[in-house]
Parts: C-alpha cells; sequence; structure tokens
C-alpha cells in the first residue's frame, strides 16, 4: 500500500511538468530571437561610404530604424508646455521681442519640430535672414553645424576652418540632408560616434578624451553634440572671418562657470536695443542642465527616454522616433517608474507650472529694467553711471534665458531652475533698484511705464522692426535661391 502514489502527488508532478516545458519553450524562443538580431544585426544589404549623408542609404540596412527616425516628421503631438509642431513663441509671449531686441531672434522664434524638418526651418526662419546669393544673409555657415550630416562631411572634405567661413547661404547648396544617421554613428561598426568638432574640443581642453566615454555616456554625448550652450568664436589671430563654434565649458558646465568664461573673455552676443547692455545669449543648455538632475546622477541617458527601446517583428531595436518622453510614457517613463500615466504627467506639469511662474515673473521684470535703462539713456545718463546697472541686466536675462531656451529644463532639473530663476529675480531688483535712483537723480519723477506690447505685433514695432519687409524679402529668396540649391544638391548626389 505505501508504494501507490496519492493522487495529488500525480497532479502536483503533471503540473511541474507543464510549467518546465513552458519554461524551456520561453527558453528556445529566446535563443532563437537573439540569433535573428545577430543575423539582422551584421548582414548589410548595401554598402555605407564614410559620413554618408544620405539618411535613405542607411535605411536600406536599418530599416526600423529608418523609418522611426522619420516619424520625427510628425507634428501632431502637444503637450501643456511643448509641441512638435511649429508654435510661434513670440505671438505666445511678445515680451520675448523687447528681451531680444536688436537680435535676430526678435524676428521669428518658434518651438523646434522636429529632426525631419531641420533644414526646412533653417531655410524658413527670418533669422537667418533674405540672402540673394552665397555670400548675402547676416548669419554664418556656422549656423548649419547641428542642422545636417551634411556638416561632418562637408567639414571632411574642406576643412572645420574653411566650413566655419563666410555666410550661411555659401552652404545651402551643400547642406540638404535633415539630422540624420552620420551625426551619431560611424558607418562601419555603427557604434555611437562624436562627428562635432566643438565637442571633442571642449573636452580636450579640460584634458578628458572623449573617445574613452562608456556606451551608456555616449547615449547622452551623441545628443550633446547640439543641445549645448555655445557661442561662436571670432577673434583668432589669422583666422579672420571664421565664427568658430566653441563650448564654453573651461571652467565647468554650470551657468556661474560658464559666466565667469564668458566675462573673462568679455564675450558679447549683442548689444541690446533698448538698454544698450552687453548681453548673452543662451543657446539650448540641455545637457548641463540634465547633468544637474537626479536622472543623469542614476545613470539615465537621454536615449533612454527620448528613444527608448522597443521590440517589432522579433527585433528589439532603439526607437529613433526622438520625441517628448510624455508622447511614449509607456517606454520611456514606466520602464522605472509604476506609477499610472496621468499621474507621471501630472508631476511633470506641477514642475513645469512652478517654474514657468517664476520665469514669466522674471521676463517682466526684465522688459521693465530694458524700458527703465532707455529713458536713463534718453535722459543723458553716463557710461559711468550706466556701467553696474547694464552689467545687472545682462547677468538677469542670462539666467532667464538659460531657462527659457532649453528643451524640458523644468523637467530634468527642476531644483537648479528654480535656483537659477531665484537669483535672476533678485540680480533684476536690485538692478531696477539703481535705475530708480539713477532716474531720480536724472529729475525724472514717477514711473516709467510699462510698453504697450499685448501682441507680437506691437512688441516688434515698439523695437521699430518693419515685420512686412523682411517676410518680403524672405518669400523671394525662397522662390528664387533655394529651389537652385536643391538642383544643384541633387546632381551632386547623383554622382555618389
Amino acid at each position: 500500500m505505501s508504494n501507490i502514489r496519492k493522487p495529488w502527488k500525480n497532479w502536483v508532478l503533471f503540473i511541474a511538468s507543464l510549467v518546465v516545458v513552458f519554461l524551456l519553450g520561453l527558453l528556445v524562443s529566446s535563443i532563437t530571437e537573439r540569433k535573428l538580431e545577430a543575423k539582422y544585426a551584421y548582414t548589410p544589404l548595401t554598402k555605407i561610404n564614410k559620413l554618408e549623408p544620405r539618411n535613405e542609404v542607411w535605411g536600406e540596412n536599418f530599416p526600423r530604424e529608418f523609418e522611426s527616425y522619420y516619424r520625427t516628421a510628425d507634428t501632431t503631438f502637444s503637450s501643456k508646455y511643448n509641441s512638435s509642431a511649429k508654435v510661434d513663441l513670440l505671438a505666445k509671449y511678445p515680451q520675448y521681442v523687447v528681451l531680444w531686441a536688436g537680435y535676430a531672434f526678435s524676428k521669428d522664434y518658434s518651438a523646434g519640430r522636429g529632426h525631419a524638418h531641420a533644414i526646412d526651418d533653417m531655410q524658413n526662419t527670418l533669422r537667418t535672414g533674405a540672402p540673394t546669393g552665397p555670400e548675402d544673409g547676416p548669419m554664418p555657415s556656422t549656423c548649419w553645424t547641428c542642422k545636417s550630416p551634411d556638416v561632418p562631411r562637408l567639414i571632411n572634405e574642406i576643412g572645420v576652418d574653411d566650413y566655419y567661413k563666410g555666410k550661411w547661404a555659401s552652404k545651402g547648396m551643400q547642406i540638404v540632408n535633415p539630422i540624420g544617421c552620420a551625426n551619431c554613428h560611424d558607418e562601419k561598426s555603427m557604434k555611437l560616434t562624436i562627428t562635432q568638432p566643438a565637442l571633442i574640443e571642449a573636452f580636450q581642453r579640460q584634458g578628458k578624451d572623449i573617445s574613452k566615454a562608456t556606451h551608456n555616456e555616449m547615449r547622452s554625448l551623441v545628443c550633446a553634440q547640439c543641445h549645448v550652450e555655445y557661442y561662436f568664436k571670432s577673434d583668432i589671430p589669422g583666422n579672420e572671418g571664421i565664427q568658430y563654434l566653441t563650448l564654453p565649458w573651461d571652467g565647468g558646465q554650470t551657468i556661474e562657470d560658464m559666466e565667469v568664461y564668458y566675462d573673462k573673455i568679455k564675450h558679447v552676443d549683442w548689444v541690446h536695443g533698448l538698454s544698450k547692455a552687453p548681453m548673452l545669449k543662451s543657446q539650448h543648455p540641455d545637457y548641463e542642465i540634465y547633468k544637474l538632475g537626479i536622472h543623469a546622477k542614476r545613470g539615465v541617458s537621454c536615449a533612454d527616454c527620448h528613444m527608448p527601446y522597443k521590440t517589432e517583428g522579433g527585433q528589439k531595436f532603439t526607437d529613433h522616433h526622438i520625441q517628448s518622453p510624455l508622447n511614449n510614457v509607456a517606454n520611456s517613463c514606466q520602464v522605472c517608474h509604476r506609477e499610472e500615466k496621468d499621474e507621471l504627467i501630472k508631476n511633470v506639469f506641477d514642475n513645469q507650472d512652478k517654474i514657468a511662474s517664476n520665469r514669466i515673473e522674471l521676463e517682466k521684470l526684465l522688459v521693465r529694467a530694458h524700458v527703465e535703462a532707455g529713458k536713463c539713456w534718453e535722459l543723458g545718463a553716463t557710461e559711468a553711471q550706466m556701467k553696474d546697472i547694464l552689467q545687472g541686466i545682462r547677468l538677469g536675462q542670462w539666467r532667464w534665458d538659460f531657462v527659457a531656451s532649453s528643451h524640458g529644463g523644468s523637467f530634468h532639473a527642476p531644483v537648479e531652475m528654480g535656483r537659477v530663476l531665484g537669483k535672476g529675480i533678485m540680480i533684476t531688483q536690485e538692478t531696477r533698484i539703481k535705475l530708480a535712483k539713477l532716474l531720480m537723480q536724472l529729475g525724472f519723477k514717477g514711473e516709467v511705464p510699462y510698453p504697450a506690447i499685448e501682441t507680437k505685433a506691437a512688441a516688434q514695432k515698439f523695437i521699430g522692426l518693419d515685420m512686412e519687409k523682411l517676410k518680403a524679402e524672405k518669400a523671394t529668396f525662397k522662390k528664387e535661391l533655394v529651389p537652385k540649391w536643391k538642383a544643384e544638391a541633387k546632381a551632386r548626389e547623383a554622382k555618389y
């Protein structure tokens, strides 16, 4: 009797066998999937030449990445503060026009669309002027640097100095492919690579070798090729006419570190049209701000959130639809965070609301400071009387612009952004106290009225811009010169 197996034991043995078979099936499936991935990754269909700028050629070997990349052309996503569509930020915030008086951004400033639109947006913006020939237009060739894989190709062909020479229209027929594969990948190994000289040089000046960066670090550094603070260095002996792209990181990457750098070399991006302050224009210090946030400190890369992994047809690959994580919460956020989608988005908006509130307050204070400084000049103020005031305006607006120009800074490092804005408000308030005292010394009584700038058009009229003329000139340029550029590029690429 003792050798007879009890019925429940038979059931346990049966269920255990099913579990083992199921697990073995998963193992076999995983092994098969990995073999398919290996075959997919290492069986190129076409040869890719060094610094090949045409994304379509890379797409023959990497169709999933290529197809997902061109989803950056989609402009339907919109969140509370960001959008993949073209949003006229001067219309949304007319005070920006006054803050940038005398600078090209007062003419046109829109939220950036996806990478696939980089060339079109560069040609269309009023900031690049309306050239009728390759030597016309106010902006330098350097402005193309982050717009196309044609840039590293061209730098390799003519050298970095010659690339940085001349006006932007002189390179227009050469730069036609939007941001893509060759900007970030080696054509042989497909490993992430740095193609922008400015980033490599910035590390070299700090005594660092960027080629020794880990793969995880590279998943952010390829973004830092463009999403950083920079300026155009023009005082290079023997290289007149060059606008050399330079990152101000020699002393560090915080806003104060870069401020010390700029003040040391007496760098001025432009002199303000109203206050005559020697201004700094922040570009888009996304990498620097990201480095100060909790995600960077925990080892999360830019690509983890903006280009998360996905699986399609048994293939695991990096989604090259570079976009806001808020449009892909499941793959971007919920890989680590277990909260519900709505709760995660609410957390982001809460931080953005708080930062936006202080940013708008600082904007209003800065507009007043510029207008009040302009009144001081009108009343006969001397340069000696204005020196400290103008420096205060410079430093206050540098902090505002550092936050306003960043892409997602209020999410990446909300505590740091709050600190920067708080310091900006303090500096600007102290500057306005100095302005009030000077106005009294100059015999002015009362309060200088805040300008009537409820709309973009009113603000642009206030600072003296003739927008109808600018728009007409741009329309002529697009009609006459851009088609020639495209024809020349098509003929050149036919020879590849």
